[in-house]
């Protein structure tokens, strides 16, 4: 049995503790606030802010974990080099988390060091700077902070005159103590999707058939499995995600993101080290192993000697249509999701104690025959039974 300290403790991170602990092993989830969802099920926890590397220091030192996963991206993550050294296993690797958690690092790796197709990008930390990159880039364009999560503070700019509110926008919406924007050309794509990729201890580059999603606001909304894609577009896209994880470094699940243009190909846009939201369809049991417990075998260095994709499916995320004042205190409820209960079809409610106006509850998850059915039904099941509950 292994003791794995859990940093960021929500909706992912619940179902990596629930993977976890199927295989016999101890999690402590941490988290900013009390009541987490990965505290619901871990066998401890800890409320801290993962930005006091004080506060990081003394959980380390208190639980003495073997490994440590890490959820979020507000961490102080240059001390995961430390623990390296002091011989806990940071999944996938101090490396790994340090540059995918920032949008900087890993687009200079991915595009200078590696030469893979991007979006053209700057950098901004003024005005002045953001307006300078504008004029290079063009309109529209898409600016995004540096260290976010969930779209959170990102912007598709339309002219010069949006420009002052995506500054703020983005600035308000950075994360942890990085305030910094990347400008990026927009990339007349046809498609996006999401290559959840496996590195191993001890074994070959696994791929899990690819994930479309639909975003909105830079979160996302609805995903489905497997997206049909160009066998050529798949194969450069394999590449691609091979080449970065291997450069980063470490075993355990990356969701790799890429927007596809029929036209002119794959460009790689995103990376994060660890389970991915869209791949939440994967509950749906398309998969022999759904991409929690890829991670968490990954992590463990147990083989995976294969993913087989068993069936299709389709995901769509129930929000929160109220605030909290609304809430006035009171513990979130949900009506409706009686009605989700039809033939395969499941819903995951994450438990969350708050709620903030469209805040991610829960999830629908569906899948059908991975042969005989189609796949847009299944996207238009899953929404429509996810617009049947409703949080109160």
């Amino acid at each position: 049995m292994k003791k794995i300290l859990l940093l960021g403790s929500g909706e992912l991170g619940k179902e990596f503790v629930i993977a976890a602990q199927r295989l016999g092993q101890h999690v402590i989830a941490c988290d900013s606030y009390p009541g987490a969802p990965a505290m619901q099920v871990a066998d401890d926890f800890e409320v801290f802010s993962m930005l006091d590397g004080d506060a990081l220091d003394a959980a380390v030192a208190k639980h003495q974990p073997d490994v440590i996963i890490c959820e979020i991206e507000a961490i102080r993550t240059e001390r995961l080099y430390d623990y390296e050294k002091q011989g806990i296993h940071v999944v996938p690797s101090a490396r790994a988390v340090n540059f995918t958690m920032n949008r900087k690092a890993i687009r200079d790796l991915a595009a200078k060091d590696l030469g893979l197709k991007t979006a053209k990008y700057f950098y901004a930390k003024t005005f002045e700077e953001l307006k300078a990159a504008s004029e290079e880039v063009g309109f529209p364009c898409v600016v995004k902070p540096l260290m976010s999560s969930s779209g959170k503070g990102q912007s598709v700019v339309k002219s010069p005159e949006d420009l002052e509110h995506a500054f703020q926008y983005g600035m308000e919406g950075s994360r942890g103590d990085v305030k910094e924007l990347i400008i990026e050309e927009f990339i007349d794509f046809d498609y996006e999707i999401t290559l959840l990729t496996v590195t191993q201890q001890n074994g070959p580059t696994l791929f899990c058939a690819p994930v479309g999603h639909v975003q909105k606001g830079g979160d996302y909304r609805e995903s489905f499995q497997p997206r049909p894609m160009n066998p050529e577009h798949v194969r450069e896209a394999e590449r691609m995600a091979k080449a970065v994880t291997e450069a980063l470094t470490g075993a355990g699940i990356w969701g790799v993101e890429f927007f596809i243009s029929e036209k002119n190909g794959v460009y790689f846009s995103e990376l994060s080290p660890r389970p991915h939201d869209t791949g939440m369809v994967t509950l749906a049991g398309t998969q022999n192993f759904n991409e929690f417990e890829l991670h968490c075998r990954a992590a463990l260095g147990l083989p995976i000697p294969c993913i087989k994709l068993l069936r299709k499916g389709a995901s769509a995320v129930i929000l929160s249509g109220i605030t909290p004042e609304q809430m006035e205190g009171e513990v979130p409820q949900f009506r409706g999701v009686e009605q989700t209960c039809e033939e395969d079809a499941d819903i995951r409610l994450f438990g969350k104690p708050t709620v903030r106006m469209n805040r991610r509850m829960g999830v629908v998850v569906v899948s059908g025959d991975a042969e005989t059915s189609n796949l847009d039904d299944l996207r238009d099941k899953a929404k429509r039974l996810a617009s049947y509950v409703e949080v109160y």
